[in-house]
């Protein structure tokens, strides 16, 4: 991930990085310049919120929905039939370090905020509260607007807030998008102290923005929630990928084993159910890029060997589609940490070299490493350390280490494990 979108630079002090963005903030707002030595997504947000005529000594946002209308809203928001992902990943996590977990919607008007109840109370006198717009338009930088802004997860520590009521405090939030459009649908973010600027935080929100658009696919997939209000029909279409060299395509009440280059390109068009262009798949598929014209040829091929299962221009999905990577992701943001590690059979695609499906069995052996490591009880973490993944990582074999009875025939088969990786 580009440091950019992080607020503390490795072995940075907050002290004294809280001064120099302090100082920055003032001869901005005197000259009108900002300092290169700023992050360039704070500086850029900067020039936005002075050009969108923000107060740069006001305190409070804008109060924009009345409690009856925040009801409403919550209702009809797609993002409610994730809650429970969103409580359980974030808002616990919140609530327990005394901090506070808010979902906005595509607007950045915030339509739920939870988590610990003393910050919640001190977080009003800010108007961080239910109702209140955070776009960036209405309140300046700050962690949701900037993310819906620019699409984008992002921190904002404590004096990179344009305005002056809220630079008590540090924030790290993340868009959601819809998943069979693409399109933003809200925002998921966490705030408090210094602690919301950390590295985990980002990553935190990071995850459960990845796992409650995984959780909407599933559901929709699953026909419990319709796309455009009406429910699923038929045997879902579902694609495996974990632990499998070519990946198998359940369709049409039909199954069919895929080439390496179709099981990349098809797993790709899943991850992103906006659409991709051929220039873009190429890119994807090989570091150095391959002719767009080679993706097209694969494109015919995969018609002629399955129907019309990608529309074109851009290329997606027909169908609505689910992968099993999508049912790990959601096991996991349901605390199901035992149904997940079932459902992981392996690295996604192993045999491929693509970088994007590298990055995304990467991403995913990460996903299940911080969840566990963070929410699950030992026996769970013991579990995935004798998985080939969990051996080859010292702090989950560690962690593992630490739930076994001292003396016992597993404690030393971690430790043995523990040695080989640690030498």
């Amino acid at each position: 991930m580009d440091q950019t979108w992080r607020a503390w630079p490795e072995g940075a002090d907050p002290r004294e990085l809280r001064r120099a963005v302090a100082l920055a903030r003032e001869r901005f707002l005197s000259s009108g310049r900002a300092s290169p030595e700023l992050r360039s997504v704070v500086r850029e947000s900067w020039l936005r919120s002075l050009n969108s005529g923000v107060d740069p000594e006001g305190v409070c946002p804008r109060l924009v929905l009345p409690r009856d209308e925040v009801c409403e809203r919550r209702d009809s928001h797609v993002l409610r039939a994730a809650l429970p992902v969103i409580r359980r990943l974030l808002v616990d996590s919140a609530a327990d370090s005394g901090q506070i977990a808010a979902v906005g919607d595509a607007e950045g008007r915030l339509l739920w905020v939870e988590g610990d109840h003393a910050t919640r109370s001190r977080a009003e006198g800010m108007r961080f509260v239910e109702g209140a717009s955070w776009s960036e338009r209405d309140a300046g930088t700050n962690a949701p607007g900037v993310a819906l802004a620019l699409d984008h997860e992002v921190q904002v520590f404590s004096s990179e807030h344009f305005g002056q009521g809220a630079q008590a405090w540090s924030c790290s939030a993340a868009p959601v998008h819809d998943p069979d459009t693409g399109r933003v649908v809200g925002v998921v973010d966490l705030t408090g102290g210094d602690q919301a600027a950390q590295p985990y935080a980002l990553d935190l929100v990071r995850a459960t923005a990845f796992a409650v658009e995984s959780e909407l696919r599933l559901q929709r997939v699953s026909g419990v929630l319709s796309r455009a209000g009406a429910p699923g029909t038929g045997e879902p279409t579902r694609l495996r990928v974990l632990g499998r060299g070519q990946a198998q395509l359940f369709h049409r009440g039909g199954a069919r084993r895929l080439s390496l280059r179709h099981s990349e390109i098809l797993f790709l068009l899943a991850a992103h159910p906006e659409g991709l262009y051929g220039g873009e798949i190429a890119s994807l598929l090989h570091e150095h890029g391959t002719p767009s014209v080679t993706v097209r040829v694969e494109m015919s091929r995969i018609r002629k060997a399955l129907g019309e299962v990608v529309d074109s221009s851009p290329y997606r999905w027909s169908v609505p589609v689910g992968t099993d990577v999508d049912q790990v992701r959601h096991f996991l943001a349901a605390g199901e940490y035992r149904r997940a590690l079932r459902a992981y059979r392996g690295p996604v695609l192993p045999r491929s070299a693509a970088p994007a499906i590298v990055e995304a069995r990467e991403d995913l052996a990460h996903e299940i490493r911080h969840v566990l490591f963070r929410n699950a009880a030992p026996e769970v973490l013991l579990e995935w350390a004798q998985r080939s993944d969990g051996r080859r990582d010292p702090f989950v074999l560690e962690a593992a280490l630490g739930a076994v009875p001292v003396g016992s025939p597993r404690a030393e088969q971690v430790r043995a494990w523990l040695d080989q990786v640690s030498g």
